[in-house]
């Protein structure tokens, strides 16, 4: 019996369902580089001391929109220029106090911008910063993001009624008597004790019969 090699039918099949599982799975990744905007910075007059002190990149940034991971791109000479990002007080007086993070001094240097809010960057060489090669941005938020819905407020539900069983029944107390309705009076403190009954009037009838008797039996 003759060995076959494998389906080429079946080859093709499986590479067609690899290229589409790699498709869904890198296509986030794309969406996500997609909505991404890359930032020259200075645009043809990269990072340098600018002729027109800082109000050329103040210039630059004016209008424009940065959000969180866009990539700044700043286009310098390395041993030339370097890149520091600072807080704002840093940022006013060109010092490297506080300085977030380290220099970086190979150009040109690519900087994600990570998180929203104001970012400043300056250079460090010599009065560089001074004659106004520094950058002021304002980052918004993740693109793309929706903002927090509140959730409708909830209605109080109102319980449902509970079948109570009925109490037992109480006894009645007895309802007062009428006006105008006769009343039973109380038995007079003089009323004659009942009659004898029938044993009792027979001893009392033969009672002197029997004493004659024993008077004569004594005689």
């Amino acid at each position: 019996m003759m060995w076959k090699g494998p389906n080429r039918k079946s080859n093709q099949k499986l590479k067609i369902l690899d290229s589409g599982s790699l498709v869904q799975k890198f296509r986030p990744m794309v969406q996500y580089i997609g909505a991404q905007t890359v930032h020259i910075v200075g645009d043809s007059l990269g990072w340098e001391i600018p002729p027109n002190n800082s109000v050329s990149y103040t210039n630059w940034a004016a209008g424009k929109s940065f959000m969180v991971g866009d990539i700044l791109v700043f286009n310098f000479m390395t041993n030339q220029h370097d890149l520091l990002r600072v807080p704002k007080a840093s940022y006013d007086g060109c010092s490297d106090d506080n300085a977030i993070g380290s220099a970086i001094t190979t150009g040109p240097a690519n900087v994600t911008l990570d998180s929203a809010g104001e970012h400043y960057y300056i250079c460090t060489f010599g009065r560089h910063c001074q004659a106004g090669q520094k950058l002021a941005i304002t980052v918004s938020g993740t693109p793309g993001a929706n903002p927090p819905t509140s959730s409708p407020p909830t209605t109080p539900t109102t319980p449902s009624p509970t079948s109570s069983q009925p109490d037992a029944c109480a006894p009645t107390p007895s309802s007062a008597p009428n006006a105008g309705e006769p009343v039973a009076a109380p038995p007079p403190a003089g009323t004659p004790p009942p009659p004898y009954s029938s044993s009792t009037f027979v001893f009392t009838s033969f009672l002197p019969a029997l004493l004659s008797i024993g008077a004569a039996l004594v005689i």
